[in-house]
């Protein structure tokens, strides 16, 4: 266990593969700057790689006040032996309070590496995260400016509101696309600091001969307007109707985890808690009920409109319009309407 340090930094994982980072550390920069000012202690981001020192003021103008870089050509493909050695070392030398990385499959495979070697608590899949005050139960001491990592618990059907006042530092991991990501500010100063590698004798375990990587076939995140189906669909061939829609939108078709596990989309195309998480300036939900894992990917679209033969589904509640009816009656005059020139505005 690291010391606890109440003064200590916010940290960010700043994930990079091939010499360019990910979202997902950018989207945690803008959450980890409002956590550090509320702090009022330094937003660092950490960045093992080889090559990768020029990344350092992408890092700065998205709101890093520090950014340490640990250059090595071991760490030039990720291998969690290399890398959890990396962290856990700057941990025990720096001993920031909180540690935040993306839920990646890197993120996701680190971050338990990094805890169980530090021997402290970690929070996975959080979609939220606050400043806070706890008291443990059964006790008076009251442990202020603590950090509340908010997650789905129970199989989504509750927000769990988990903290860590103890075991030090307080780590999590967070879903790609529930934190908006801040505009760059070429005008923003930090320190760059080259950390001395401890790797040095370290022999990894794999050798990477070649590596295939396939890209997503929509980049969801991205989309202004999606169009959504669920087990509501029926089929693959109904399917093509919201495909038709989407071709008149200029939109990207999304589907729920129940339409993808019945086979009627790609994986690539979920959105949820186990999918991608959205925010486009419109999302229509065509047959999906509603369940807590889905809205938690799309409940932060500016305007939702949800296509339902049930009044009562959950979508509805959370729908700026409900329509109520048949999708293979409902989504034929909507192409019509929007081919006859009527449009959209999103």
């Amino acid at each position: 266990m690291t010391t606890v340090n109440r003064n200590g930094e916010v940290w960010i994982f700043a994930e990079q593969e091939a010499g360019k980072l990910s979202d997902v550390p950018l989207e945690l920069m803008s959450r980890g700057r409002r956590l550090a000012d509320e702090l009022k202690v330094p937003l660092a981001a950490v960045l093992p790689g080889s090559g990768v020192k020029a990344l350092g003021s992408k890092l700065v103008s998205h709101g890093a006040d520090k950014v340490y870089i640990i250059d090595n050509e071991k760490l030039g493909v990720y291998q969690a032996t290399g890398y959890s050695k990396t962290i856990c070392d700057l941990v025990r030398e720096h001993k920031p309070q909180i540690v935040l990385f993306g839920a990646t499959p890197i993120g996701r495979d680190l971050a338990p590496h990094v805890a169980s070697a530090l021997k402290c608590g970690l929070t996975a899949d959080c979609t939220d995260l606050e400043i806070g005050d706890h008291t443990p139960p059964g006790s008076t001491d009251v442990h202020k400016n603590l950090l509340l990592q908010i997650r789905p618990a129970f199989g989504g059907n509750i927000i769990a509101t988990i903290v860590n006042y103890d075991r030090w530092p307080q780590m999590a991991t967070v879903r790609e696309g529930v934190m908006p990501m801040s505009e760059p500010n070429a005008s923003r100063k930090g320190e760059i600091i080259d950390c001395r590698s401890t790797l040095n004798g370290l022999e990894l375990p794999l050798k990477v001969i070649d590596s295939q990587r396939r890209p997503k076939k929509v980049n969801l995140k991205a989309s202004r307007i999606i169009v959504a189906g669920g087990a509501g669909i029926g089929s693959k061939e109904n399917f093509r109707l919201l495909w038709d829609l989407a071709n008149c939108l200029g939109a990207a078709v999304g589907g729920s985890r129940a339409a993808v596990d019945l086979g009627y989309v790609d994986h690539d195309h979920q959105v949820g808690q186990t999918g991608t998480t959205v925010r486009p300036a419109l999302y229509i939900a065509v047959g999906i009920s509603g369940a807590v894992q889905h809205r938690a990917g799309m409940a932060e679209s500016a305007k939702i409109i949800a296509i339902n033969t049930d009044k009562d589904a959950p979508m509805m509640s959370i729908a700026h319009y409900g329509i109520v009816g048949d999708f293979r009656q409902v989504l034929p005059k909507m192409i019509k309407v929007i081919r006859s020139g009527a449009g959209v505005k999103a």
